[in-house]
Order: C-alpha cells, then sequence, then structure tokens
C-alpha cells in the first residue's frame, strides 16, 4: 500500500446529551474532509475519541466511515487498546469491514518492555492481513518507542509498513529517514512540525485540520513536494498559530468547537472532555477568519 500526502483525522460527532452517536453528523465532517482534498481518511483517532467510545459506538464508526467513503480515497482505523485480545479484535473487524490499513498504538497501563510492545504488534499482524501503521504517541498512549525499535518492527513483523511519529522531536524523523534509507514511509502525526517534517522525508501529514481550514494542508504538501519552499514557507506560517492552538486545546474540543462557529455542529466533546470556554471560541473564531 502506496499511501502518502494529508491523511484527515475526523471527529465523532454526538447527540445533544453525548449519549449517543450521530453518525449523519459524521457523515457530513468525513464529507468536509474530502472536499479539502485529503489524501485518506483517518478514524478513531485522538481528534475522533475512540478512548470515550463503547466497542459497538467503536464499530459503528469504524463501519459508517469505510461506507461513507466508498473506496473515494484509503481508510485507516486507529487502534488503541490496552489489551492484545482486545487490539486483534478491532484489527480483525477493520479487515472484515473493509478498512485498507490500520494504525496501531501500544496503550499502556504498566510500563510495556519492547519484548511486550513487539508482540503485541506480532500477533495483531497475524490476526489481520491490513497494512500497520506503527503508531508512537507517549503524550497519549503512555508508551515511547524508539526509531530504532519502530523499525525493527517493520523490517521483521509481516504487516507492518510504515511509521506515524508523533513526539515533536524532529531528530527522531531524521533517523528514521536515515536508518532506513529513505525506504520505510514516516508520516508526521505532530501539527505545528509540519514543514519541518515535510522537509525530514516524510510521506505525508496525519491531521484534523482539514476539518477547519480545507485544502491549506493539502496545498502545503504540494509545495514541499514541488520545490516551491517559498510558497511552502508562507503556507505555513499562515496555519501555524491556529495548528498549534487545536493541539494545545484538545483536538476534539477545538475541531468541535471550530465546525461549530461555521455552523457545521458535531456536539461537544465527551466528558470529562469540556468543550472550549468563551475566550477560546473567540480566539478561534479570529483565526479560523484570518484562514478565510
Amino acid at each position: 500500500m502506496n499511501l502518502s500526502g494529508i491523511i484527515g483525522y475526523p471527529v465523532t460527532p454526538f447527540s445533544p446529551d453525548n449519549k449517543q452517536l450521530d453518525l449523519n453528523k459524521l457523515g457530513s465532517v468525513i464529507d468536509v474532509l474530502l472536499e479539502a482534498e485529503v489524501d485518506a481518511i483517518a478514524a478513531l483517532g485522538s481528534a475522533g475519541e475512540a478512548a470515550y467510545l463503547s466497542e459497538e459506538e467503536w464499530k459503528q464508526v469504524a463501519e459508517y466511515t469505510v461506507k461513507h467513503v466508498a473506496g473515494r480515497v484509503p481508510v485507516i482505523i486507529g487502534i488503541a487498546e490496552l489489551t492484545t485480545e482486545q487490539a486483534v479484535k478491532y484489527a480483525q473487524h477493520a479487515h472484515h469491514i473493509g478498512a485498507n490499513a490500520i494504525m496501531l498504538s501500544p496503550f499502556s497501563y504498566y510500563k510495556l518492555s519492547e519484548t511486550e510492545i513487539f508482540q503485541h504488534y506480532e500477533t495483531v499482524s497475524e490476526a489481520s492481513p491490513l497494512p500497520i501503521m506503527v503508531y508512537n504517541n507517549p503524550a497519549t498512549c503512555g508508551v515511547d518507542m524508539t526509531p530504532e525499535f519502530m523499525l525493527k518492527m517493520v523490517n521483521n513483523i509481516k504487516n507492518a509498513s510504515m511509521i506515524k511519529e508523533s513526539t515533536g522531536d524532529i531528530q527522531r524523523m531524521h533517523k528514521i529517514y536515515t536508518l532506513s534509507d529513505g525506504k520505510v514511509p514516516f508520516f508526521n502525526g505532530c501539527n505545528h512540525m509540519a514543514l519541518e517534517a515535510l522537509h525530514a522525508g516524510a510521506s505525508g501529514w496525519c491531521t484534523a485540520a482539514p476539518c477547519l481550514i480545507g485544502d491549506k494542508p493539502k496545498q502545503l504538501f504540494d509545495a514541499v513536494k514541488s520545490g516551491d519552499n517559498k510558497k511552502a514557507k508562507a503556507l505555513f506560517y499562515q496555519q501555524y498559530e491556529f495548528l498549534e492552538f487545536i493541539v494545545s486545546s484538545g483536538l476534539a474540543a477545538a475541531v468541535k468547537s471550530g465546525l461549530s462557529l461555521q455552523g457545521k455542529e458535531a456536539g461537544n466533546p465527551r466528558k470529562p472532555l469540556l468543550p472550549l470556554n468563551k475566550p477560546a471560541q473567540q480566539r478561534l473564531k479570529s483565526m479560523l477568519d484570518n484562514l478565510g
């Protein structure tokens, strides 16, 4: 699977009382991403509040996303579970419903050894034929994998074929590129590092930003890939404050508030997450107005 470009992350809309999914609104969010010319859709990541969904809800979101996208772009399903058994169950479901790949994170309560992490990935790989994106996001998952270890898994686990690096350390991306001779695709998961990451050889950028700012991330990616560094730099700094804000404010809360400001209700994040307060909403509105 040759994946590159902008991987768009939809939020998961809820009913006004936050107790049920609103799949029709999820379809509208996916349509916004497709209009923003994303190259793939990644459901059930951090922005999609996957950690706050029941198993039934998780499966509904995965199934609906694949069905609604209907092959227009690849669909990646995020999996971050405490137990290998549950990760296997979700990986098999992703394959069953027709997803194109899974983005697998090791989620931890106890500190995991590299042997335990390796076995987790290997077991999931043996249970499902889908390509695996090895996802390093220690801030959320409590597990930090080195570039050397992630490349070891890509080289030794059948379906592990690409990496998403979200620590915000550009040196790790340089290390992935140099240690693999540029042969292992890696993706930037840190919004405010997009320009540096793409210049460091990243195959793409995983982001929820197109939910609110359309094809501006795609324009940035295309400018870097075409060698127009002046345009790329201008596009990046145009977006920089916004990209930093949505991460520091919490992706689900920021994107849902932004959609509401644009007249596209997606509900509030699920508690204990809270929507943006009034000053933060005003700041977000100002940034979105400036981005046009």
